[in-house]
């Protein structure tokens, strides 16, 4: 999975506001206290919270 060029760079997570990383099908919150897993479905980032996993 490739997101568009940049715009990884505006993405932040919706419940802490940290940067994004991309891993496999999900994007990972960087934010310590956070670790929240947001899914991507057909090249498209799902950015709730309700949708979001815990990352080990």
């Amino acid at each position: 999975m490739a997101l568009e060029a940049g715009l990884l760079e505006i993405l932040a997570c919706p419940a802490c506001h940290a940067p994004l990383k991309e891993a496999d099908a999900e994007l990972l919150c960087t934010g310590e206290s956070c670790g929240l897993a947001y899914p991507v479905k057909d090249g498209i980032p799902v950015l709730l919270v309700d949708e979001a996993r815990r990352s080990a």
